[in-house]
């Protein structure tokens, strides 16, 4: 799997730019409020940290290295006793009138990055000017605008706002995308009987709608967002005129394609979840996102339909999920009102997945003792 990375720019993104625009003494080294919290996270993830900065004049008299060096020295040290350690930093001295191709947004200091190893498409950069998202432009990665108070927006270009995914003031905010865009996924799957879209973000970022055709059904994919903590995009137009099977099979397929891909290499998750009861109805679900797949229903419906929706297809749906998932997955449960019943199943996954999909940023290790799943 190659590695996506973050560029990010040094003055007015990690530190604040002074109004003559150089940081040339320990008395103007001064973080943006919110930084290190974030950076501390970020160190974490799976993203590899490039500092990239122009530094107009940098070993001119203008701008000596040794009025440089000890304020950048000191913030390098800061941040690393926070756990914070670039990569590389790639620092550009020239002018701008000087139009080297060094320069941001010029590439030319980032050549090693674009020969294919690293995973630029979803890779980003972070920075506090229109040079900064053009860079993301030109690299072919996307960018992240910290804005700064009382200065007013750029206006970007068309690809510059095609290239930008997030702006925003504060931090946390970058943090909290960046590490939630490693757990989302998109499936797009289109047959003769079906013609699906499912996009998941497992940390609940985004926008949710369910729309299958079978109303009963979406009630009950409703639940997962709701119980699980997840967005959940489903859209299915299937051959309904047949009958309710090929859309509730195909859904199924998709959905566990999705969370799959979406969980990624699964580090740090709890791996395993279990569940509640409803009413009086008793639901239990027992999850095993280890990459192997085995199936178990115990659930005896009294009725043929519920709804729009044959109760004979929920365990062909859950079946299906579980295969396309790769997971251990046992229901059952016991009640005798139907749709408390079906329901009950659903929001016990949903609590179940919660559970497994669950993430400990201060443990990135895989919940195995082989070492993969």
């Amino acid at each position: 799997m190659k590695t996506p990375l973050l560029f990010i720019d040094r003055d007015g993104t990690l530190i604040r730019e002074p109004e003559d625009e150089q940081i040339d003494s320990l008395e103007k080294l001064e973080f943006v409020p919110g930084v290190i919290t974030a950076l501390s996270r970020l160190a974490k993830s799976r993203f590899k940290l490039i500092m990239v900065t122009n530094q107009d004049g940098l070993g001119t008299p203008s701008f000596p290295e040794e009025d440089f060096h000890p304020a950048h020295n000191k913030m390098l040290s800061i941040l690393a006793g926070e756990g914070v350690v670039f990569d590389a930093q790639h620092i550009d001295p020239s002018f701008p009138e000087d139009n080297l191709p060094t320069r941001k947004p010029g590439t030319a200091m980032l050549t090693p990055y674009m020969n294919g190893d690293y995973a630029l498409a979803e890779s980003f950069v972070i920075g506090d000017r229109a040079t900064d998202v053009q860079l993301a432009v030109n690299l072919g990665c996307r960018a992240i605008f910290l804005e700064t108070p009382n200065r007013p927006m750029p206006e970007f270009t068309p690809e510059q706002q095609a290239a930008l995914a997030l702006s925003t003031p504060d931090w946390a905010e970058v943090a909290r995308f960046l590490c939630s865009a490693e757990r989302t996924a998109e499936v797009k799957r289109t047959t003769a009987e079906t013609d699906i879209h499912i996009r998941v973000n497992l940390d609940g970022y985004g926008p949710t709608h369910i729309d299958t055709g079978l109303k009963f059904f979406d009630h009950m994919l409703s639940q997962l967002p709701h119980h699980a903590g997840i967005a959940l995009l489903c859209e299915c137009r299937g051959d309904l005129e047949t009958d309710e099977h090929h859309t509730m099979e195909d859904v199924a397929i998709a959905l566990g394609d999705a969370l799959r891909q979406a969980l990624g290499d699964k580090r740090g998750i709890g791996r395993y979840g279990f569940a509640l009861p409803m009413d009086e109805c008793d639901a239990f679900a027992d999850l095993d996102l280890g990459g192997r797949i085995d199936f178990a229903w115990d659930v005896n419906f009294t009725r043929e339909y519920v709804g729009d929706t044959p109760t004979e297809m929920y365990k062909h749906f859950f079946h299906s999920l579980a295969c396309a998932l790769q997971a251990n997955l046992h229901l059952r449960a016991a009640g005798e009102n139907n749709h408390h019943l079906i329901e009950g199943v659903f929001k016990a996954f949903a609590r179940c997945l919660r559970q497994a999909i669950a993430r400990n940023e201060n443990d990135r290790s895989l919940p195995s003792s082989k070492g993969v799943l």
